[in-house]
């Protein structure tokens, strides 16, 4: 056990924040203090001079793209409308399929955890506050961003070249996190030595549910409660979120109310039915945890105009559920030439890096893509190439395929060409590689 590990224990051994915890005991709710659940004043009684405090400017209307019919229930984060590294937290995606999140009093809610540990626990919200927190910079990425909308436009011919940043790749964000290491509260359940897997689950109507190693738990796993420095807002989770770095978003549970310690993954529904990796030729794969590097130009990108010949300076983001972006590259010119970016600080593992570029526009026509490497040396493969891992030949008949067995495109991290035409107008270039 290192030296972290130690004091940990030992705060929590010497405190009194665990006492009456062990083996089943529960807090009532009227027991917890006089302490307030939200210090806010209604916005029905604020004053009119002073409502401007929680205000955006009027002439700033950047939102989430809510998503339309056929769609899942995602809305998306206006990539190409941020700056820096860190998604506002009103701005963050919400994966919500069609329905609304539970409204649930912090003062009642309860967190379990139980299955193959010596002491059962169950905490409530302050009590988790109580304990020794961390606060860490991570995105989260839905498994089918940067594909889903794709989908659409084999048969819907109008939104070809038509599509923004945020159509395309805004189911992720990357915000701070606060909260508690679940390695922490484990430790003081006491693992029991026949674990390896254990299943979280949320309080939401459907029970939404995961399996998740217990190597990973241990490692890098919150049980968060805040968001950007403010309670976590709640169609992301409200009040606790299970924070899994870098694997795919679903297993980020979202209304965190119970975690079983199993010895082997439990196939829950969410498991077997709606998150494998389907392929055209029927064949899946089940647990594919990581998402794999990717970079995407969010300035100049799709929809917007360039006014004029001259000076731009080509932005975007790239990430890695595997680790830290090491390098990114920059073609103006289709791929034929590639030169790198410079990396902003700061550079964070499993977190948005934001790149930049200079670039001076003749006025004529051209393709702009960015492609990323992290550190465990995984390249951002073009369309050809991730044909080649997946062992597919990406052409008509199999978009065709694949929209009609409804393979949804997980870990699609292909580069994304935005094509600049000569009037300016910038227009997304991927259909064209497609067929």
């Amino acid at each position: 056990m290192n030296s972290k590990q130690s004091d940990r224990r030992r705060f929590l051994k010497e405190g009194a924040v665990l006492a009456g915890l062990a083996a089943g005991a529960i807090r009532s709710a009227s027991g917890q203090g006089p302490m307030s659940a939200s210090g806010r004043t209604p916005e029905s009684e604020i004053p009119e001079n002073f409502r401007f405090f929680n205000e955006r400017s009027r002439f700033e209307n950047s939102v989430r793209k809510l998503p339309s019919a056929g769609e899942s229930g995602a809305s998306k984060c206006p990539l190409q409308d941020l700056h820096g590294i860190i998604t506002p937290s009103d701005l963050h995606f919400v994966a919500a399929y069609g329905m609304n999140p539970p409204d649930i009093a912090p003062r009642e809610h309860r967190l379990l955890i139980h299955g193959l540990v010596h002491r059962p626990l169950i905490f409530t919200l302050e009590e988790l506050k109580r304990l020794p927190s961390v606060s860490r910079i991570h995105l989260i990425e839905c498994v089918t961003n940067s594909y889903m909308f794709r989908k659409r436009t084999v048969h819907l011919p109008e939104l070809r070249n038509r599509l923004t940043a945020r159509d395309i790749h805004g189911n992720t964000s990357c915000s701070e996190w606060t909260g508690v290491p679940l390695s922490l509260l484990l430790q003081e359940a006491g693992v029991k030595n026949e674990a390896s897997w254990i299943v979280a689950e949320g309080a939401e109507p459907v029970k939404h549910a995961r399996s998740i190693p217990l190597n990973k738990v241990m490692d890098d796993v919150i049980v968060a409660y805040a968001q950007n420095g403010e309670a976590i807002r709640r169609p992301n989770g409200y009040p606790l979120k299970l924070l899994v770095p870098g694997f795919e978003g679903a297993f980020n549970i979202k209304w965190l109310r119970r975690i079983k310690v199993v010895d082997q993954p439990y196939l829950t529904n969410v498991d077997v039915s709606h998150k494998v990796n389907l392929r055209p030729d029927g064949k899946m794969r089940w647990y594919n945890f990581e998402m794999p590097p990717k970079s995407v130009i969010t300035r100049p990108s799709g929809e917007q105009r360039l006014p004029s010949r001259g000076f731009y300076e080509i932005t975007g983001l790239a990430w890695s559920g595997g680790g830290t972006i090491r390098r990114v590259e920059v073609s103006t010119d289709g791929g034929r030439n590639w030169k790198d970016a410079q990396l902003q600080e700061p550079v964070l593992r499993i977190a948005h890096t934001r790149f930049r570029f200079p670039w001076n526009w003749d006025g004529g026509e051209a393709v702009l893509q960015s492609r990323c490497t992290d550190d465990r040396g995984v390249v951002q493969p073009t369309l050809a190439e991730l044909g080649k891992i997946w062992g597919v030949n990406f052409d008509w008949e199999y978009w065709k395929i694949a929209s009609e067995t409804g393979y949804n495109g997980e870990h699609f991290n292909v580069i994304q060409p935005w094509k600049v035409t000569r009037e300016g107008t910038v227009l997304d270039a991927m259909y064209d590689a497609w067929l």
